[in-house]
């Protein structure tokens, strides 16, 4: 189904809508027995018109009939997405019984085959515009209603949802009907159904049912991360009991690890999904441990703020988003083993939330002018989350505790299971004991850009400058650390004018500006810090200021004021393998993927030369030397040594399915396997992961059959699973097989604007920039993405993805031409 045939809501819609309506109960019943590609859902909504004219949403595969008050409507009437409906005043029922198509996308009802078994899997994703593929519904976050399902299912099938199931009909060899509910009042988006020969781990923690489920070919890992996962659960909910005062009210808490998920995680109330990458079935380092961690804690406190009061409209997104992000780290360090939670932070989050506040895309944390449902999907970004969160410790740091929770639980108290606005929450605060809030709306959460701070060594200056297009006067509180070879001396420095004393500074010392992230800001160190780092650095052991001082370095570079050689030579100095993650946000990929490239050659083999190095420093078995080594595969150049690797591996590493396919894809990029090999590997070892490797290994060959294989996965020729797409294009685009992809960057601009004929949502943004010609660093091709960005090109989800994508490219090429190579 694609977006081009629906509509998307309109905020002066939904306020229209909500004026009229009230919507008493949803009682939705699902048949997911007698089909494998769709089924049957027939809803039946009562609800109160005040009158006149409004819709439904609705969007089928087919429609059996609809009833309003036992007439019934002509199905025709659907048209892009809505049932227009005609109302008096009063009590209303509408009944819908219509055809839904099972998804592949992670939207809507998600069906989903597991290679390593053949078992079928069906999880729920309503989020946005997507609960209407599900079932009938005013779709939109202020309409909330008590829910009622009824699900038939295979009889070997677990249903799980967002109140405790009940097998009431059924049994034996023949299809069972579970019912569920009815539900605290939940907005459409929360609305959830996890059905499938799940294997389920079940406990209880202070009169509150858990529950852990994940796909059968993953019972043995779950099993073995459960008591973990339930540990932090337990930890979690004493500690938000604690800090709020309210019971959670959603009856049973269920986490569903579920496959081929867009997200990191769900919060639907009473059933939170997470992507089953969570549940590790290989080795994993410690970030990835906190990782989990975290987003676990996280999802636990949109129980209270989203789930239990929820924005009105999705301009308030950040009510959710940036206050979870925030309580979910805060409560992971303090009460789980995690306790070094803000530094795997600091290294994962912070340049997401800053990269995408300096962008031409930027927008206010708060009132972001969202003006439909689909325009504010892409507002789910860094600045929704990083920045928010970072504004809202600052808030409670300036509060205190007591104040700033007390507000948090009279807005909780005061919409209770209803819906409240940014101005709402404010207003809590201040009746609470908070001072007047508008400068803090004014200027941190109503203004989009960071403020630029800079170290004037010369003038003994801290400099502040704010973005042009949104001059503000934002106070900036944070430590300043000077680093010598004889240890670091802090002084707190208060940011108040554009110019500010700065603690004196020996000649030759590094001045880090924030390094423990108080305040939000892009602050770049001068020259001679850069060049004083690569002797001070190597002998700073705080893993907290190492991360903050990479963050300086990283946004140095962002802003041009730092050289490609410079920065691989801290890398090399400081090796950062206390980084372990190697995903995209974190610090091993920017290397490889902006400063190398940039950089003098000779670049990528000093990189691997320090990867091994700290590979044989490192303890063996242990997660830094693992990170060490997936460095050392990342930068590795010589076939060779990539063969004798997976013949043998050092000491302490154990060659398991992820480090096997992080081998045989570097290889793929180096020319070293082919795709026989691939082939075999796959064949070896069926998994859905597995899968997703060989995609990605296969898409990295560099043969025209490669790109062709990678291409007909974009263009929908060859349809896969969203995972699986997204490797495809990561694959395609490889740094020094531009000759062989230069092609495509034309084949780009060209079917791109198709492609929302062939998916729509999160997959066709992602997909968007997965195949984005990255590896592309030159004027032409920026000139040529740019034709994208005219009016009407593109549909809005891919618009914002590719202009946010030019941006980074554009300021990679002035890089370059600042520090041109020799």
């Amino acid at each position: 189904m694609s977006v081009a045939s629906t509509r998307s809501l309109l905020h002066t819609e939904a306020l229209a809508r909500r004026e009229l309506l009230d919507v008493t109960s949803y009682d939705v019943e699902l048949d997911l027995a007698s089909d494998e590609a769709r089924f049957r859902s027939v809803t039946t909504i009562t609800f109160e018109s005040r009158g006149g004219a409004t819709f439904v949403d609705l969007k089928p595969v087919g429609l059996n009939g609809v009833r309003l008050d036992d007439r019934p409507l002509d199905p025709d009437l659907l048209s892009g997405g809505r049932l227009p409906l005609e109302t008096t005043p009063g009590t209303h029922v509408l009944v819908v019984d219509a055809v839904m198509p099972f998804r592949n996308d992670g939207e809507g009802l998600h069906r989903s085959v597991d290679p390593a078994d053949g078992r079928h899997y069906v999880y729920g994703m309503s989020f946005m515009d997507a609960a209407p593929t599900v079932f009938a519904c005013f779709d939109q976050p202020d309409l909330k209603a008590p829910y009622t399902l009824r699900v038939r299912a295979p009889h070997d099938w677990v249903v799980v949802g967002n109140a405790p199931a009940a097998l009431v009909d059924g049994g034996g060899q023949q299809p069972g009907t579970w019912e569920l509910g009815p539900t605290q009042p939940l907005s459409t988006y929360f609305v959830t159904l996890v059905a499938g020969p799940y294997h389920v781990v079940r406990d209880e923690h202070d009169g509150i049912p858990l529950g852990l489920s994940s796909r059968q070919s993953l019972a043995r890992h779950l099993d073995k991360d459960a008591d973990e996962l339930l540990t932090m659960t337990r930890q979690c909910f004493d500690e938000f009991h604690r800090l709020f005062g309210i019971r959670y009210p959603f009856g049973d808490y269920h986490q569903a690890f579920v496959p081929e998920f867009n997200a990191g995680a769900m919060e639907n109330p009473g059933c939170v999904t997470f992507r089953d990458q969570l549940v590790f079935d290989t080795r994993v380092t410690r970030g990835k441990r906190i990782l989990r961690a975290t987003t676990v804690a996280h999802e636990m406190a949109h129980q209270w703020f989203g789930n239990i009061t929820t924005p009105r409209w999705w301009d308030d997104l950040w009510l959710n988003e940036s206050f979870a992000e925030y309580m979910g780290n805060r409560v992971t360090a303090e009460v789980t083993e995690y306790d070094d939670a803000w530094t795997h932070v600091s290294w994962s989050r912070r340049q997401w939330g800053l990269r995408a506040d300096q962008r031409p895309s930027t927008h206010p944390v708060a009132g972001n002018g969202a003006e439909d449902a689909l325009t504010a999907l892409q507002n789910f970004d860094g600045i929704s989350y990083a920045k928010g969160s970072s504004i809202l410790r600052q808030l409670c740091t300036r509060l205190g505790d007591e104040v700033f929770l007390a507000g948090v639980v009279d807005h909780l108290d005061r919409h209770r299971f209803g819906n409240a606005t940014m101005h709402d929450l404010v207003a809590s605060w201040e009746r609470a004991g908070a001072e007047d809030l508008s400068p803090v709306v004014g200027e941190w959460l109503r203004k989009a850009g960071p403020d630029v701070v800079r170290h004037d060594r010369e003038r003994g200056l801290v400099l502040r400058h704010s973005p042009p297009a949104a001059p503000a006067e934002r106070s900036h509180l944070f430590d300043v650390v000077v680093l010598t070879p004889g240890g670091a001396t802090t002084t707190p420095v208060t940011l108040t004018a554009d110019e500010t004393p700065a603690p004196p500074v020996a000649p030759g010392a590094a001045v880090v500006l924030d390094p423990h992230e108080e305040s939000w800001a892009v602050y770049v160190p001068d020259g001679e810090t850069v060049a004083a780092l690569v002797d001070v650095l190597p002998g700073v052991t705080d893993h907290r200021l190492r991360a903050g001082t990479w963050n300086n370095v990283k946004s140095g570079y962002a802003e041009g004021a730092i050289a490609p050689d410079a920065v691989v030579a801290l890398a090399v100095a400081a090796f950062p393998a206390e980084d372990t993650e190697d995903t995209g946000r974190h610090t091993m990929p920017w290397l490889l993927g902006e400063v190398v490239p940039a950089a003098a050659t000779g670049a990528l083999e000093r990189l691997h030369r320090a990867a091994v190095a700290s590979l044989v420093l490192q303890q063996p078995g242990s997660e830094l030397q693992l990170s060490a080594y997936r460095a050392g595969i990342r930068t590795a150049s010589d076939p060779a040594t990539l063969r004798a690797w997976l013949q043998a591996s050092p000491d302490g590493i154990t060659l398991d399915d992820d480090l096997r396919w992080r081998l045989l894809t570097r290889l793929a990029v180096l020319g070293g396997t082919d795709r026989a090999e691939l082939d075999a590997a796959l064949t070896a070892a069926e998994s859905s992961a597995n899968r997703v490797h060989h995609t990605g290994a296969t898409a990295s060959l560099p043969t025209p059959e490669a790109k062709a294989y990678a291409w007909e996965r974009f263009t929908g020729a060859v349809e896969v699973s969203n995972y699986e797409l997204e490797a495809a294009g990561t694959g395609m685009w490889r740094g020094g097989q531009e000759q062989l992809t230069a092609e495509y960057v034309d084949r780009y601009v060209a079917d791109l604007p198709g492609t929302g004929a062939v998916r729509s949502g999160w997959v066709l943004a992602v997909a968007a920039t997965a195949f984005f010609p990255a590896s592309h660093v030159d004027a032409a091709t920026l000139e040529r993405l740019r034709t994208l960005l005219a009016p009407g090109v593109l549909e809005p989800a891919v618009a914002r993805r590719v202009a946010d994508a030019v941006d980074d490219l554009d300021r990679q090429l002035a890089v370059r031409a600042a520090y041109p190579v020799a």
